[in-house]
């Protein structure tokens, strides 16, 4: 009975065994690129709002100057190549709106399109948790300074908060 009993179930148990072996048919996802990695920190995979409202700061040349930006919102987003940034209450430091591209091979920097004195440099970011920290200079133009550009120029440091 026992050798009965084992031939015709046993056959069974290794069907059974091999079929819950088998994937579930679906092609796993694709590992993601470093660059697409840098894509979703900065936008959470389309569009992330990041603002100095919620304990962000702001300061030039190591002075505080958050008041200055108090209701500053920068905006990322990215869909397929188009990479497009907004922002509000810049103080005129950045455009109001334009397209990002990663600077450099580490993704570890970006550059602004625009004519404001943000725009057109490299912009080093470093994202840990819900905070987005930007670093960047604008530098003192040559030649005949304008009393608007000198008061702009400085070394920033921007630190934004997840909306």
């Amino acid at each position: 009975m026992k050798k009965i009993f084992f031939t015709l179930i046993s056959p069974l148990v290794i069907v059974f065994v091999l079929g819950s072996c088998r994937g579930s048919g679906s092609d796993p996802e694709p590992q993601k690129t470093p660059e697409e990695l840098a894509i979703l920190d900065l936008t959470s995979g389309s569009s992330q709002v990041w603002t100095i409202a919620g304990g962000g700061s702001v300061t030039r040349d190591g002075r505080t100057e958050t008041a200055l930006f108090a209701n500053f919102e920068f905006t990322l987003a990215s869909s397929g190549s188009n990479k497009t940034y907004q922002t509000t209450n810049s103080n005129n430091l950045f455009d109001s709106n334009g397209t990002w591209t990663f600077e450099g091979g580490n993704f570890d920097r970006l550059r602004l399109s625009g004519t404001r004195p943000a725009a057109g440099r490299d912009i080093t970011f470093t994202r840990t948790a819900d905070n987005l920290i930007l670093t960047f200079n604008v530098p003192m133009p040559s030649g005949r300074i304008e009393e608007r550009v000198e008061a702009i120029a400085g070394n920033y440091i921007f630190t934004l908060k997840r909306r």
